[in-house]
């Protein structure tokens, strides 16, 4: 019997990775459901397809929609599974009503089959399933399998209007972790801190929730908390039950900085967070510990959670993510959950990284060009173009921070910020591909040129810079080593800013350091050098020095004081001295940007509209 055509349709597919070695992709084909098979293959233009994959319809096993909150990195953003044989198979719809066919379609056909009593509603990633956490992918599913509904997300209109409560009647009030733009029509857009009510919580990953305007819609459960008492289970970092014995030797066997978990202390009804850190010690040698912090509770308000008694929060989960991003007042930042199951969860970010991998075979690695404190610079071609290869020395950064800067760099897009071509990972000595910058830093290229760099370009130089520090501020980035030797130079003579090994995003335009972390004392504002506290105001003393720099030619400052009497000489009120190069205008600026307090120094933004009115003088009434 000659099969009869169901569907047919571009859709997008991930790579199956049936070998342990390859690497996730997501590739455009042309998939066709008949009666008998399911197949897709690539298109060639003014070719016939080519099949790169066929289904007999009696292997499915499961077809079901994937119910996530990662981020989706291709351009169909509907994702739904196949499970034959040993397989998953996700497929990509470009919306959910065309993914909504595919299903229906896939479950009639298939309704007979010898199916799977439970399935996994999310996807495996990253060695686990992230519904469950089960480290085995053939592991039994946990969601019972309906082989007769078509959506895991119900339409609103067909789900009861339950109001789930914690005392009696009463609403529970939920408070957002972090925003949500919907991804489908039945989602509903969600804003950090901001306050929704709860409606109904049935499914295990997609709760319905109502804004202040009376709007409900779909929202992932773990971009909300509960405003008063939180389900702590539903995240990756709480372990129930684990002694403090057990934490201390999960995290040890970890061993990476910031890896921490939240566990049930001793004390009933008291919660602790223990991170694992390799600080220095009182001997300046690495001193491996797990440090253990009871999760405290005010008597009165509603911002009651703490770690640390500046920072209150309404729920756990809100503390969490806040320590994440800074350590405020912690040994160090909590960077890697640890679950009872053994696994460190990635960052988030990490699979970012995954799509900026360059084959090193691709690139030409030719002439050093320089000797950085964490490896060297190369110069290199990439795909016919000039690029900078930065290699990284192991014994001097680890993977870790390695990853921290590239995450970053992959994030900044500014053309006052050097670009980031992508990254190599899977060699030795791992590296970061940036745009090619012909002048090298700019400390070294206004010492070359000594007595050839006009004033006009000096201010043009600082003007570059405060441009592309005024973006990393408005995108809440701090710098934290902002100086002449981080700036690069174009054939231009343009200026944009580079080395972001320290750098940090932050939620509330502050980042306390872990204890025993390096800054380089010259470039370095009072409160970071008294109590390591940074802001985009000490980014701004940074950036008043490297002005001195440029005015004095790339002398560096302070050249003949020690870090210690520098520190000394700034407790005592004193400061730079006006470069001779330096007109008066822009030594006022300097001297702003240096004032005690931060909160009087001046903007990244306001600095750039200072800079642009003296490049461009009134001109005096005749």
């Amino acid at each position: 019997m000659v099969p009869r055509v169901i569907l047919k349709e571009n859709l997008i597919k991930k790579s199956q990775q049936k070998k342990i070695t390859s690497s996730p992709n997501y590739k455009e084909r042309f998939f066709v459901l008949d009666t008998h098979e399911l197949k897709y293959s690539k298109i060639h233009p003014r070719k016939r397809p080519m099949v790169k994959g066929c289904i007999q319809l009696v292997r499915i096993k499961c077809v079901e929609n994937v119910c996530s909150d990662v981020p989706i990195p291709c351009s169909y953003q509907y994702p739904f599974q196949v499970f034959y044989d040993n397989y998953y198979l996700y497929i990509f719809a470009p919306d959910n009503d065309c993914r909504q066919r595919w299903v229906r379609a896939l479950k009639e056909e298939t309704k007979n089959n010898d199916l799977v009593a439970k399935y996994h509603p999310n996807f495996w990633m990253d060695g686990k399933w992230k519904c469950c956490k089960k480290t085995e992918k053939l592991a039994a599913g946990c969601h019972v399998y309906d082989p007769a509904a078509f959506d895991s997300k119900e339409p609103l209109s067909k789900l009861p209007h339950l109001k789930t409560t914690e005392h009696g009647d009463g609403e529970v009030t939920l408070i957002a972790l972090q925003n949500y733009s919907p991804l489908g029509d039945n989602d509903l857009p969600i804003e950090k801190d901001k306050e929704y009510i709860l409606i109904n919580c049935s499914n295990c990953n997609w709760w319905i929730v109502k804004n202040s305007s009376g709007e409900t819609g779909f929202v992932p459960c773990t971009y909300v908390a509960k405003k008063f008492g939180d389900d702590l289970k539903r995240f990756e970092w709480y372990n129930e039950n684990i002694t403090r014995a057990e934490a201390e030797d999960m995290l040890k066997d970890e061993g990476r900085e910031g890896a921490f978990m939240v566990r049930d202390s001793s004390q009933a009804g008291i919660y602790t967070v223990s991170i694992f850190t390799k600080a220095l010690g009182l001997n300046g040698e690495q001193d491996p510990k797990v440090k253990h912090y009871h999760i405290k509770q005010t008597e009165m308000g509603e911002a009651t959670f703490y770690l640390a008694e500046k920072y209150l929060f309404c729920t756990i989960p809100q503390l969490i993510h806040y320590h994440q991003h800074n350590a405020a007042g912690l040994i160090t930042r909590l960077r890697w959950p640890v679950s009872q199951d053994g696994a460190c969860y990635l960052h988030i970010d990490d699979r970012l990284i995954d799509q900026w991998e360059i084959d090193p075979k691709e690139m030409t690695v030719g002439q050093e060009l320089g000797i950085g404190q964490f490896g060297r610079v190369y110069e290199g071609i990439w795909r016919d173009k000039k690029v900078a290869v930065k290699t990284i020395r192991e014994e001097k950064m680890s993977d870790d921070d390695f990853k921290q800067e590239a995450r970053v760099m992959m994030k900044v897009s500014h053309s006052k910020v050097v670009k980031l071509y992508g990254v190599c990972t899977q060699c030795y000595p791992m590296c970061l591909v940036f745009e090619f910058m012909d002048n090298g830093n700019l400390s070294a290229y206004l010492q070359a040129r000594k007595g050839q760099t006009s004033p006009d370009v000096m201010l043009r130089m600082c003007m570059d810079a405060s441009e592309g520090m005024a973006y990393l501020e408005s995108s809440n980035y701090l710098h934290r080593d902002l100086a002449a030797r981080n700036c690069l130079v174009s054939h231009k003579s343009e200026v944009k800013i580079s080395d972001f090994g320290m750098t940090r995003f932050v939620l509330d335009d502050q980042y306390t350091s872990s204890i025993g972390s390096k800054f380089p004392v010259k470039w370095s504002a009072p409160e970071v050098i008294k109590y390591n506290q940074f802001s985009s105001k000490s980014d701004v003393w940074s950036f008043g020095v490297l002005m001195w720099e440029v005015y004095n030619e790339g002398r560096l400052p302070y050249e003949k004081k020690s870090n210690l009497e520098v520190i000394e000489a700034l407790n005592a009120g004193m400061r730079l001295l006006k470069p001779h190069l330096a007109p008066d205008e822009v030594y006022l600026l300097m001297e702003w940007c240096w004032k005690e307090k931060p909160s009087e120094r001046p903007s990244f933004a306001v600095l750039l509209h200072e800079l642009a009115a003296l490049s461009h003088p009134r001109r005096e009434m005749a």
